[in-house]
């Protein structure tokens, strides 16, 4: 099983960035004003540290937010998580905090979440010193693996990231075991609907789990039926309805641009029947076409002298 942490990590932090900072990071959130709007600046990130890449990691972001203090107008959260130990990761700290504040002039707060199997690894500053100089970045960490051990108390929590957090211990230790994995992950999938999150939580949620959890092809099917009989049992139709709400949308979709796609190759037939072989500005028009047009130039074909009179409200 090739695992993806990436892509649900970023997922779960664009969606519940407050909660991720109240549960990783609680000092920090404490000081920040949620009353007021925050923004995620990943490009303008990408744009300061492309040139400076010390590492591979699973996930970065950069937040400005508002503080409570008042004593600066924002403030910038760089966070990174990163999924392995690597002995320049404080000093990459350091870089991109740097580059961050050079670029805004603003308060800087570097935080990182580490996602690594490794216990006793846990960078917390970068310094050095040079003839009588020296400079020091500190920042906070949160350790993935402080949480191992402790799944009843993150059971209990109502916050996201508890979820997360359970996910990504349990992706890591069932690695090698899919079975234990499948227990595993149903267990954190009813526990979506014990916790007392709503819909759009439930929702978010599994994704994020099923994302990260990734099962053979005949486990997968089976905790999809579980989940319908759990849904079915429960009265709370969530995951399943918007599964099958999307299906439907995609099947109608596909049955009408296949209708669409039906009469451009009858309205080709035509045209090349009365006119012979027809120029490339022809399929153009036809290719880009809605139904509407579409209905109007088959009118058109029956009357019509030449391939200008039926394309006549169109230029070419």
């Amino acid at each position: 099983m090739s695992d993806d942490y990436d892509s649900p990590w970023k997922e779960a932090i664009e969606r519940y960035f407050p909660d991720f900072m109240h549960f990783y990071f609680p000092a920090a959130h404490a000081r920040i004003d949620w009353h007021q709007p925050y923004l995620f600046l990943d490009q303008e990130l990408r744009a300061v540290v492309h040139d400076a890449e010390l590492g591979k990691r699973f996930v970065d972001k950069l937040v400005r937010v508002a503080c409570l203090s008042g004593q600066a107008e924002w403030v910038y959260i760089h966070i990174e998580v990163q999924g392995d130990p690597q002995d320049e990761f404080a000093e990459r700290m350091f870089v991109y905090h740097y580059r961050l504040y050079d670029r805004y002039r603003q308060p800087i707060a570097s935080l990182a979440v580490l996602a690594d199997e490794r216990a006793n690894w846990r960078p917390e500053v970068f310094r050095y010193e040079s003839c009588g100089c020296e400079l020091a970045l500190r920042f906070p960490v949160a350790k993935l693996l402080d949480w191992s051990g402790e799944q009843n108390r993150l059971v209990d929590s109502s916050n996201p990231f508890a979820v997360v957090t359970l996910a990504h211990l349990a992706t890591r230790e069932t690695k090698e075991d899919a079975r234990a994995r499948h227990l595993a992950k149903w267990q954190l999938v009813q526990g979506l609907y014990r916790r007392g999150f709503d819909r759009q939580q439930v929702v978010d949620l599994f994704r994020v789990i099923d994302w990260m959890m990734r099962l053979p092809k005949d486990l997968q099917a089976q905790l999809r039926q579980d989940l319908n009989t759990l849904e079915e049992e429960s009265k709370m139709v969530y995951i399943t309805s918007i599964e099958q709400l999307a299906k439907e949308e995609g099947m109608q979709a596909g049955m009408q641009q296949g209708l669409l796609k039906g009469k451009v190759q009858l309205l080709e037939r035509q045209l090349w029947r009365r006119f012979g072989e027809l120029p490339d500005w022809v399929h153009d028009h036809l290719s880009q076409a809605d139904e509407s047009k579409l209905d109007g130039w088959t009118d058109a074909v029956l009357t019509a002298s030449s391939l200008d009179g039926v394309f006549a409200s169109d230029s070419h």
